[in-house]
């Protein structure tokens, strides 16, 4: 996807700084083993390049810091991309782990998409990789899992809630439950295009391909309808983030339960990533 350069003109507010230093300050708590997990590397070099800058003085406050990565097993896409992160992490003297679509659900995407043409591939894709970083947060021990979320996706996720006036999903974008690894977002209020421009300019490594199934779907969609705005009226993407912020707490009680199948957390007997799983190995 083209990268527009910054505009000097959109500085983050204030407000969104100091979300972004809330994020920071959690990763530097003694005794935390954060597990940082990359959607894609132009976030992930970034994510580890942020927590390399301040290698020297916070290492011996971490108990730990590993990268983590789920492998659809979608060729010619995932693979390269997971190729940039092991050399990556191997460069920074990080521990990278892998965790397989395969091995932990006997799925692939490729093969899914194989069977039927016109599924929803990142319906699943999403479910699975949720799943797994949860399980392998838990592994691995991790206090918290660091995502690579940016401001585009998290402008992207409250407009689409909306959309569908998912009310129970736009309360989780806000909350952690303690049924899960909790999930830290340390690019959170970064547009990618500056999470991108700051890659180049320090010549960091970064993989910048596209998932070749990912052109039929709602949230490309709404990425070209945000990015057209941001385009005519800057600041649109800062402002859905700002306006969803401010809103007051939306009091929906779930209660987990533990999935009969793989006894994972779900809000059902069987949770959404096994349901899934049989469809896509059928």
């Amino acid at each position: 996807m083209p990268v527009t350069p910054p505009n000097p003109g959109e500085a983050p507010s204030q407000q969104e700084r100091q979300h972004q230093a809330d994020q920071e300050t959690e990763l530097q708590k003694l005794g935390d083993l954060p597990g940082l997990k990359e959607d894609e590397l132009k976030e992930v070099t970034d994510d580890g390049k942020v927590l390399d800058q301040s290698a020297a003085e916070i290492a011996k406050n971490l108990g730990k810091i590993l990268t983590m990565k789920t492998d659809d097993l979608i060729a010619g896409y995932r693979d390269r991309s997971i190729d940039f992160v092991k050399d990556f992490a191997k460069s920074l003297e990080v521990e990278h782990q892998i965790f397989s679509f395969e091995n932990e659900l006997d799925v692939s995407i490729d093969r899914l998409m194989k069977n039927d043409p016109s599924a929803k591939s990142c319906t699943y894709c999403g479910v699975f990789r949720r799943t797994l970083i949860n399980k392998a947060g838990r592994e691995v021990g991790a206090d918290k899992v660091a995502v690579g979320h940016n401001l585009d996706d998290e402008a992207q996720s409250v407009l689409m809630n909306v959309m569908r006036g998912d009310m129970k999903r736009m309360s989780r974008l806000a909350k952690s439950s303690p049924s899960f690894v909790r999930r830290i977002k340390p690019l959170k209020n970064i547009p990618e295009k500056e999470i991108v421009a700051y890659a180049v300019i320090n010549s960091i490594p970064y993989f910048d391909g596209e998932c070749p199934n990912s052109f039929n779907n709602a949230r490309r969609d709404v990425q070209t309808l945000l990015n057209e705005m941001e385009r005519k009226y800057p600041g649109t993407k800062n402002n859905i983030i700002n306006f969803y912020r401010k809103l007051p707490a939306i009091p929906i009680e779930t209660s987990p339960v533990v999935c009969a199948k793989c006894g994972e957390p779900s809000s059902h007997e069987v949770c959404k990533a096994c349901e899934l799983a049989e469809k896509a190995r059928k």
